[in-house]
């Protein structure tokens, strides 16, 4: 029996569709098994892999890549503290210990109650909002500790729910068509000046381009032996 829901097992066939290749799939399906459980399980790879035709170990060996993957439970919000050095600068360091404080955990830990799992960012690019965080890949900032704590009650109070989702749903929008192009549409800019002018030219411009090369270089020839000549060599 399948560990991904059957709701999602439907949206998973559905992406598939989108692309050429099965495989080409397998991020945006992490990220719907991900919703599902907050974390990728083992059973999710497996359901994954054999959606996909390739082996669990490929599953996994691509989720454990990316930091936007747990292969590992999580808390029900991830809160993600950038210590890059606008946020450095800001205070960020600072903020993180608080963090910790507050939680009772260090970075990488999860919280007593299994709510909070927290973690450090090299950089969330969001350097106008430092120090700042992300909590379930939603921006928060900037921040100091006391904006902090009123950010953790809120949040276990739910009164962010219509903001912050549980950790592992990456958008409330669907794909639902394929990405298209008109015929023609994307290979046209990719045509090189030289080979527009060589189809305008007519399929005997490459031999009179490479005659023109061969003339150039006999001047070139010619008219270093006259230089060696002149200079009595």
């Amino acid at each position: 029996m399948a560990h991904l829901a059957p709701e999602v097992m439907h949206k998973a066939r559905e992406v598939v569709a989108l692309y050429p290749q099965r495989r080409s799939a397998l991020i945006p399906i992490c990220h719907l098994a991900q919703a599902q459980d907050g974390w990728l399980t083992p059973e999710a790879i497996e359901d994954i892999a054999d959606l996909l035709d390739i082996t669990p170990a490929e599953v996994e060996g691509t989720a454990s890549f990316y930091d936007m993957f747990h292969t590992e439970p999580v808390g029900r919000y991830v809160v993600t503290v950038c210590t890059n050095i606008a946020c450095m600068l800001a205070g960020g360091y600072e903020l993180l210990e608080h963090a910790e404080e507050r939680l009772g955990v260090r970075a990488g830990g999860t919280s007593a109650d299994g709510q909070f799992t927290l973690e450090e960012a090299e950089c969330l690019a969001a350097c106008d909002m430092a120090p700042c965080l992300q909590v379930n890949s939603r921006f928060f900032g900037p921040l100091n500790d006391e904006r902090f704590d009123w950010l953790v009650d809120d949040l276990a109070a739910g009164k962010f729910a219509d903001e912050v989702p549980p950790h592992g749903v990456l958008s409330r929008y669907e794909r639902r068509h394929r990405l298209e192009a008109q015929r023609g549409g994307v290979s046209a800019p990719r045509k090189t000046r030289a080979g527009a002018a060589t189809e305008a030219a007519g399929d005997d411009a490459p031999k009179r381009g490479a005659r023109r090369i061969q003339e150039a270089v006999k001047k070139a020839a010619t008219g270093a032996v006259s230089v060696r000549k002149k200079a009595g060599r």
